[in-house]
């Protein structure tokens, strides 16, 4: 696994070299400490699997890295780190394409059990954004639960198809990732997510992120 470390603070990023190392021995860890040198880095090595971004960054607006990075290089996660607590910007993102939103104050056994939840396809949402309805321990646990089982969907009117759309949606995927990941058109794309909104009375991805994250499903990567 390769990975990208992006934060201003050599402190930030040697804490987050150890949580992963603790996870993903084996990884490859490069870092960058602004925005310049993050494409620099994304361009000699595009196979990169996970990006951890921090939203401060000194020469431009971390959101704005983000929705270039969800355009651009569509098959990295990006997980988002922030100092930040506040709910609209871990919503918009969210809505931009992370797999998930790590505040900067979470402990380190939360930490690792949020990352572990990305590596396994999953998407990461602090309490904040859920209103605190579920302790970290409760949602974290989602992870381990089975797969939505298809009578369920039915229910709801989401098609098979459909599902493996959403799955891709919880991993943070782009319109145009989740295209070329299915072989299908964009607009075909469009449509799912549309089909899906409706059918999870939702108004947008990150409706449907936080209502699938409420009911405690696991949408796997190999749905």
């Amino acid at each position: 696994m390769k990975i990208l470390l992006v934060d201003d603070h050599v402190l930030i990023r040697d804490a987050l070299r150890g949580v992963l190392k603790q996870l993903k021995g084996d990884a490859f860890i490069l870092e960058a400490s602004d925005c310049g040198q993050t494409m620099r880095l994304i361009e000699q090595h595009p196979d990169l699997d996970l990006i951890v971004l921090d939203l401060n960054l000194p020469d431009r607006d971390g959101f704005s890295v983000l929705a270039e990075l969800r355009e651009r290089y569509a098959t990295a996660a990006v997980v988002v780190l922030s100092a930040s607590h506040d709910r609209n910007k871990i919503k918009l993102a969210l809505d931009l394409g992370a797999v998930g939103f790590i505040p900067k104050t979470t402990d380190r056994e939360v930490m690792l059990s949020a990352l572990q939840l990305m590596f396994s396809g999953g998407t990461y949402i602090p309490k904040e954004i859920l209103g605190g309805e579920l302790s970290s321990s409760r949602r974290l646990a989602c992870s381990d639960r089975p797969p939505i089982q298809l009578e369920l969907l039915a229910d709801l009117g989401v098609t098979e198809r459909q599902l493996e759309v959403l799955g891709l949606m919880m991993q943070g995927k782009s319109n145009k990732a989740i295209s070329h990941m299915l072989n299908m058109a964009e607009p075909t794309v469009k449509n799912h997510i549309t089909a899906i909104l409706k059918a999870l009375k939702v108004t947008n991805r990150t409706e449907a992120v936080i209502k699938v994250g409420r009911m405690g499903w696991n949408l796997s990567p190999d749905i």
